[in-house]
């Protein structure tokens, strides 16, 4: 594992490797309208499923098959991190490290104890680490501490999707047991209205993906001059997802004194701007880890126009291997359609997209951790943000639109050391 840390003023990074798909098929992310969202207001907040957002004919990208194909992959040591610090000495509140102990966390990530000791001195960081680093717990464990010691302080973390955002929640359940701390989720595809009563109350943290949130903010229901320290969770996500403007329309109305801490897999231009213009001299540290596409087992499986689903099946019957199983589909009605048709012959099947309310994407997807279902389909956007683990395969029903977009998502399995496998459909003429 690769661990760097310096001090830039005004921040650049290393910019997205380049995608080796067509230019002309890569999503547009400079904003428009999102969707995953059932409660009439103007923006959805959970983001933009897959599939074109207008309704017109999805245009398939241009790729090179051997991109898929890694059937050797490389056997991946990663370097053993001795960390500087201990929970214990980082001089949090007895109790907090009681409570992480308890969790069954026993020494720092890389990331969280480098990032720690940067956020309990009140510097803005920029951490680049990708899911499965322990970064929620990174900024979390000091911002509580923080808010221990001013209990006035008003955390606001941004996430891309709801699942993040009630992820994050629980996490900070979890670590503020012991505490009288609060906080609340403001996110799409749920009900507004128990969240505007609940920010009549005091929150020191409040979770929130950002449309669901301006939303809020334009009602005069929520007042972000308030917010002490600004998260960006996952940012690039959130731009992947269209939501810049609304981001930066966010971090506009918060007081200029304010933390931002900025978290991100990957450093685009429109990252790299928003970094200078928002955030004052931050810190940067790295938390590289494995190359997913040479550490993970890759390969097509062709098919012709009309057995495309019938070789799917067949894939399942014939092997046991594929225990815990995501796939990637590109519209939000085909996902549906083939989680049922799954189940229909004997392959239990749940699914995540936009069009479903939250609390059916929330069962979909304890269904598919307590192995229930064997299967869950998903879109590209409703996957983001969830974690499970002991994923044994990723299969690519739909091709990806990026290069980006096929290495987020074969990276669900294979995670930590585990091995896993991916497998791309690929049509043949």
């Amino acid at each position: 594992m690769d661990t760097t840390k310096n001090r830039r003023s005004r921040s650049g990074a290393s910019s997205r490797k380049r995608s080796t798909f067509s230019s002309s098929n890569r999503r547009n992310t400079s904003g428009g309208n999102r969707g995953g969202y059932k409660g009439g207001n103007r923006r959805g907040g959970g983001g933009r499923s897959g599939g074109n957002r207008r309704g017109g004919a999805r245009k398939m990208p241009t790729f090179d098959p051997s991109q898929f194909i890694n059937k050797n992959p490389v056997e991946v040591t990663e370097e053993v991190y001795t960390p500087k610090h201990k929970f214990s000495t980082f001089g949090l509140n007895g109790k907090l490290v009681k409570t992480i102990r308890e969790m069954g966390i026993e020494t720092p990530s890389p990331i969280q104890d480098q990032v720690i000791p940067e956020i309990l001195e009140g510097n803005d960081v920029i951490g680049l680490a990708e899911t499965g680093t322990g970064k929620t717990a990174a900024f979390l464990v000091p911002l509580i501490e923080k808010t221990l010691k001013e209990y006035s302080r008003q955390t606001l973390i941004l996430a891309p999707t709801r699942e993040l955002a009630i992820q994050i929640q629980d996490e900070f359940k979890k670590l503020t047991k012991n505490f009288k701390l609060y906080s609340t989720v403001c996110v799409g595809g749920t009900s507004i209205r128990p969240q505007i009563q609940s920010l009549r109350k005091k929150n020191h943290f409040v979770i929130a993906t950002p449309g669901r949130i301006l939303d809020l903010i334009n009602q005069r229901k929520y007042d972000p001059s308030h917010a002490t320290t600004v998260v960006l969770d996952e940012a690039d996500r959130m731009l992947d997802m269209g939501f810049i403007n609304d981001m930066r329309e966010i971090l506009s109305l918060t007081p200029e004194d304010r933390e931002t801490l900025f978290f991100s897999a990957t450093m685009n231009k429109d990252a790299e701007k928003m970094v200078h213009d928002f955030m004052k001299n931050p810190v940067t540290i790295s938390v590289k880890k494995k190359d997913v596409t040479n550490s993970i087992e890759q390969d097509v499986v062709p098919h012709g126009h009309h057995d495309k689903f019938e070789t799917l099946c067949n894939l399942f019957n014939e092997s046991d291997e594929l225990k815990r199983v995501i796939i990637f589909g590109a519209m939000k009605h085909s996902v549906e359609k083939l989680s049922k048709e799954l189940t229909k012959h004997g392959i239990g099947a749940e699914s995540i997209h936009g069009n479903k309310t939250h609390p059916q994407r929330q069962r979909s997807l304890a269904k598919f951790k307590s192995g229930n279902a064997r299967v869950l389909v998903a879109t590209d956007v409703a996957a983001r943000g969830i974690h499970v683990d002991n994923v044994s395969h990723v299969i690519n029903y739909d091709l990806p639109n990026t290069f980006e977009d096929y290495v987020h998502r074969i990276g669900r399995t294979g995670r930590g050391t585990k091995r896993g496998k991916a497998l791309t459909f690929v049509h043949t003429k």
